[in-house]
């Protein structure tokens, strides 16, 4: 593979689109260390280090730390993320929705709606976030907002808005003139964000005498098997073949090939882990907020290590794996347009009994895709915490790692290949998650 990398910076156009987007991913990364005006940094850092297993923890790792730092980035793109999982959702529920994704125009429609949705909800989000912070307390470094009133609520509300529409502006920007789907490249690099610091800890606890040389190459293996286990699911798929008939139209034949539908085992991708966190969070959330005894004692029965979280964490995982698959794949449509083309699957009859073997096929393929996706979210925490591992490398954030490096990868493979170079991994058969 390393070989095989000074190829990329042979062809113009390859090398423009991989430079432009890492001088994006600067801007980005430099945006996210510029501070807010009027909120005292540090302090916010403090509060969300206590807040880490609420939903403010888990919205700061999707936008890199930016809002622990108090980042003019602090929403990140995860307001257009929200936006475009509601329209998807809205598409399965409405027709009109549904109509407008099936054709150029429409999905130019749903994007433009998109994009006002996206100024709406950062601009709740920002609301939120700055009532919130006025509320709170002064803490050890100083009190988080340095002057409370009308100006600073503007200020941060506006501010923040702009950081949103600015870094959507930025994965659109990656997505037409860079390499990669840019919406998520920018998850991509805010995921990992805190692997330097990770690194640094692992290294100051060898030194401490806290972690051995036996547990670090574990800790590596175990890794490395992650990793892999990953990888392999997500480039894992069933190939269903389908037959289309030969038809003259003129003077010329067409048809006559034979093809396969791919049934990917995680179809939905990381979409049923961050339902599910967002759930399960709830009353860790709650809890910072309303100080009630019921509600604390509900946060210790699923508090992270807990058996009921695990249960509860695995079964939303399951069951949010059914439910987005459902919402992004339709075996009637595929049917429908397989019969209307005239292609057929062997030994099935065409229409009604092809969407129930595909939907069929595709229930039992999806059942290890969930319980995969369960395994991913909660082993390495467990394995974590029996090595004394000051980092977590499981969940969400490392399939977003595996799936948009695969992207990536499969986008440069295919530049290199057209232009008759030899791919990076030659010899192997990846493919991206589309």
């Amino acid at each position: 593979m390393l070989g095989n990398v000074p190829n990329i910076f042979k062809i113009p156009d390859l090398r423009k689109k991989i430079l432009f987007t890492l001088a994006m991913v600067a801007v980005y990364r430099l945006g996210s260390h510029i501070p807010t005006p009027g909120i005292n940094a540090a302090a916010l850092g403090l509060l969300l280090g206590q807040m880490r297993g609420t939903v403010f923890g888990l919205y700061d790792i999707f936008v890199g730390g930016a809002l622990s730092r108090a980042s003019i980035f602090a929403l990140g793109i995860m307001p257009y993320i929200s936006a475009s999982i509601i329209f998807q959702l809205l598409g399965s529920v409405f027709p009109a929705l549904e109509k407008l994704q099936k054709d150029e125009e429409g999905r130019k429609k749903i994007n433009q709606y998109t994009r006002y949705a996206t100024v709406a909800l950062a601009a709740v989000q920002a609301t939120a976030i700055a009532a919130y912070l006025e509320a709170q307390p002064p803490t050890a470094a100083g009190p988080i907002v340095m002057m409370s009133g009308f100006f600073f609520r503007f200020l941060t509300i506006s501010t923040m808005i702009a950081g949103t529409i600015f870094v959507m502006w930025l994965g659109e920007q990656i997505t037409d003139r860079g390499i990669g789907n840019g919406i998520s490249f920018i998850i991509f690099v805010g995921c990992l964000d805190s692997i330097p610091q990770d690194i640094g800890r692992t290294i100051q606890m060898m030194r401490a005498g806290e972690i051995s040389w036996l547990a670090l190459l574990l800790i590596i293996a175990i890794i490395f098997a992650v990793y892999a286990g990953v990888i392999l699911i997500t480039q894992a798929m069933r190939k269903i073949p389908v037959q289309y008939p030969k038809r003259i139209v003129g003077r010329k034949m067409y048809g006559g090939q034979a093809t396969y539908i791919p049934l990917r085992i995680n179809t939905a991708g990381v979409i049923p882990i961050i339902f599910a966190q967002s759930l399960i969070v709830f009353p860790s959330t709650m809890a910072a907020f309303i100080k009630a005894d019921w509600i604390q004692s509900l946060q210790r029965y699923i508090a992270p290590g807990a058996w009921l979280y695990s249960i509860i964490f695995g079964g939303l995982i399951v069951f949010f794996t059914y439910f987005y698959t459902s919402v992004v794949f339709n075996p009637r449509d595929m049917a429908d347009n397989m019969q209307r083309y005239g292609g057929f699957i062997p030994g099935i009859r065409p229409g009604e009994k092809t969407a129930e073997f595909i939907d069929r096929s595709l229930t039992l393929l999806t059942l290890p895709g969930a319980l995969f996706l369960a395994l991913m979210a909660l082993l390495p925490y467990y394995l974590m915490n029996a090595l004394k591992v000051p980092f977590y490398f499981g969940g969400t954030t490392l399939l977003i790692i595996v799936g948009v490096a695969l992207d990536t990868i499969q986008q440069i493979e295919s530049h290199l290949v057209m232009r008759h170079y030899e791919g990076l991994l030659k010899g192997t058969k990846l493919k991206g998650r589309r």
